[in-house]
């Protein structure tokens, strides 16, 4: 599987890690490769807890005008 990374630098120099595609999935290193380790262990997780709900509820979509 092939997701899109966005990948920033904070403050204290730590490496930030988020993928737009899959809410709240997000990790840190201190490294490009240990940012790109954490994140793939995220994703990793994700799937798993995303796949144990089983199918989205049935609950309404709206739109929120801010």
């Amino acid at each position: 599987m092939r997701v899109q990374v966005l990948l920033e630098q904070d403050e204290a120099g730590f490496r930030v890690a988020e993928v737009p595609a899959m809410p709240g999935c997000l990790s840190q290193g201190k490294t490009p490769e240990e940012v790109l380790g954490n994140i793939r262990e995220a994703i990793e997780g994700w799937l798993e807890v995303m796949q144990s709900k089983g199918a989205p509820g049935q609950g309404e979509l709206v739109e929120v005008t801010v």
